[in-house]
């Protein structure tokens, strides 16, 4: 037996050779290239700690971080037609449909669910940006609707998350018809004294904020989100003219009075609870997961002196 062949360059060639590392483990980010660690990314809600951009997060990912213990339970959404013009560009609708459900593992680019945040029920739904653009066809339509309808049934607050490059184009003007449709959505919430909250991320662009993204009660919005109708290479060529640095990302909107609050995603869920709360007319919460304390009732006080103590009988030897 060689002991140098059999042990000493095994151990040698374990200790040097090049391991095998799963591509998924990091993550580099797009602002300022530091690599993540996905662990480290997911548990800070896919926020850069080194320079705290927002990367896309998948709305299960955002309610998980955003209800109670991440409990919600979903709310079904009508099917709409399939397909209703036989669209067909370099692939068939069907096709693209099929693609995006299987990158995302969705059904469509809209999640509704319900559930508590700070023990404040509320409804909630949001949009998949990674599925087919967050574009807004019938059945995102269909989902505000029923999130709509289920809040109102409820009596729930309803906070919707936006993210979608506009109308979808596969489904022409059946598409562009949502946007009433989901004006009288709001409407309902609005004819029940419920409140609508919005919070705009990064895209929000198109049909969508020409109508339900832009009628809340209240409008917060992710750092440096685009939140636009036209884009910014679009206005620049077409009025010929350098747009200032900024223009349409939530920062500048928020100078110029169209959204309330910018809020880091890290710190959406307490905002929202605060607001939610001061909106419902109810006390503030208590940290720690638990409701507020009922107010105490003052106990009444007896102004009778008490009765000295007897005196003892016995006295000290």
């Amino acid at each position: 037996m060689n002991w140098i062949t059999n042990y000493v360059r095994p151990r040698i060639n374990s200790i040097f050779s090049r391991r095998e590392v799963p591509e998924n483990l990091w993550k580099k980010c797009d602002e300022c290239g530091t690599m993540l660690f996905h662990r480290e990314l997911s548990d800070n809600q896919n926020v850069c700690t080194n320079c705290g951009h927002h990367m896309h997060i998948t709305p299960r990912d955002r309610f998980v971080a955003l209800f109670d213990a991440g409990i919600f339970a979903e709310v079904k959404v009508p099917e709409p037609v399939v397909d209703p013009l036989k669209f067909r560009d370099q692939k068939r609708y069907p096709d693209r449909m099929r693609a995006a459900q299987k990158k995302t593992g969705e059904k469509e680019a809209m999640l509704v669910a319900t559930g508590e945040i700070g023990r404040t029920p509320i409804v909630a739904c949001a949009q998949d940006f990674s599925f087919m653009g967050g574009s807004m066809g019938m059945y995102v339509g269909n989902a505000i609707i029923a999130a709509a309808q289920e809040a109102v049934k409820l009596h729930r607050p309803l906070v919707l998350f936006s993210a979608a490059g506009g109308a979808r184009m596969q489904e022409g003007i059946l598409s562009l018809m949502q946007m009433p449709r989901t004006t009288v959505a709001v409407q309902m919430l609005k004819e029940a004294g419920l409140p609508y909250i919005v919070v705009l991320t990064h895209p929000t662009t198109g049909g969508v904020t020409a109508s339900y993204a832009m009628l809340g009660d209240v409008h917060i919005s992710e750092p440096n989100a685009l939140i636009c109708f036209a884009g910014p290479r679009v206005i620049e060529q077409t009025i010929r003219e350098k747009l200032p640095d900024g223009f349409q990302r939530a920062e500048y909107l928020l100078d110029h009075g169209m959204l309330d609050r910018v809020v880091a995603r890290t710190d959406m869920r307490d905002e929202l609870i605060t607001i939610l709360r001061m909106l419902l007319n109810l006390p503030p919460q208590v940290h720690g997961d638990l409701p507020a304390p009922e107010p105490v009732a003052a106990i009444e006080q007896d102004d009778t002196p008490p009765e000295p103590a007897a005196e003892a009988d016995a006295k000290p030897e």
